[in-house]
């Protein structure tokens, strides 16, 4: 019998001033699965905090974009997830353009969230389906040209397949009877026969490509 290994401990920062929304989401991750959500209100709490996924309330600054802008050039390591009001597909693509991984509603339910932050852990992007096929069709553009078609792995395949389904590494793992390192491995070796440079390029370039059909 395969054995699951312990859990990672997943720390949250989060930017907002709603003290509302804040306990709100502390809330959710509050059942002890290992993830902490820290606000990072007092200047200087990010460089202690070890977070590596920062959620961002849109409705508490003016700046959001030149915001984004600096965590993109200082920090590029972060993982940025937005949590706005605005349902624009135009509005969500400049925000997913300026940086960040991840757009919510302010009335997304409890579930959402939480497989937002999964997915975009996982190295993806979360945002509307309007919006992701803007970016696919951006990113077949990009890609058309070239390239041979790539040969795979049954198990690659099947890794393949749970991908562009919207699974993350850990349902993925769990569906497949191995780990997530394993599923991670995996995922790299898909990149580079596709030739691209993240996950949601790769899941892209699948679709666009069919891929997963042949």
């Amino acid at each position: 019998m395969k054995e699951t290994p312990p859990q990672e401990q997943l720390r949250i920062g989060l930017i907002a001033t709603d003290p509302l929304r804040v306990l709100g989401l502390q809330s959710i991750f509050a059942e002890g699965d290992g993830t902490t959500v820290i606000p990072l209100s007092v200047p200087g709490a990010l460089d202690a905090s070890g977070v590596s996924l920062i959620l961002i309330d849109a409705a508490c600054t003016d700046h959001l974009f030149e915001l984004l802008e600096t965590f993109r050039r200082s920090r590029p390591h972060l993982r940025l997830i937005v949590i706005g009001l605005e349902e624009s597909h135009e509005y969500i693509q400049r925000v997913i353009g300026a940086g960040a991984k991840g757009y919510l509603a302010h009335t997304a339910r409890e579930n959402e969230i939480r497989l937002a932050i999964e997915i975009v852990q996982d190295g993806s992007v979360w945002a509307p389906r309007k919006v992701l096929a803007r970016l696919l069709e951006a990113s077949a553009t990009e890609g058309r040209g070239a390239m041979a078609e790539p040969k795979f792995t049954e198990r690659e395949a099947q890794v393949l397949t749970l991908l562009v389904a919207g699974r993350p590494n850990r349902e993925i793992a769990e569906a497949l009877g191995i780990d997530a390192a394993t599923v991670k491995a995996h995922v790299g070796r898909l990149m580079r026969k596709v030739g691209v440079q993240n996950r949601i390029a790769l899941t892209m370039q699948a679709v666009s490509r069919n891929l997963v059909a042949r």
